[in-house]
């Protein structure tokens, strides 16, 4: 199921997002290269704002939003 979701996702990345994205999670104290606390904070405002997209269409699309 996993593979049939990523196999329709198009994971390019613009090189300059890319950069930017490297630079904002990168620690040199990390054995993997990056801040992971600060890496699950960014993704985890990200998933709090589309929800907040998400929740805003659904009462637009309901008539509740008027």
């Amino acid at each position: 199921m996993i593979s049939g979701i990523v196999a329709h996702m198009d994971p390019k990345v613009s090189a300059s997002d890319y950069g930017e994205i490297e630079k904002l999670i990168a620690s040199e104290d990390s054995p993997v290269g990056i801040d992971a606390k600060k890496t699950h904070i960014i993704i985890i405002q990200k998933l709090l704002h589309i929800e907040e997209r998400l929740e805003r269409l659904e009462r637009l699309v309901t008539g509740e939003d008027t």
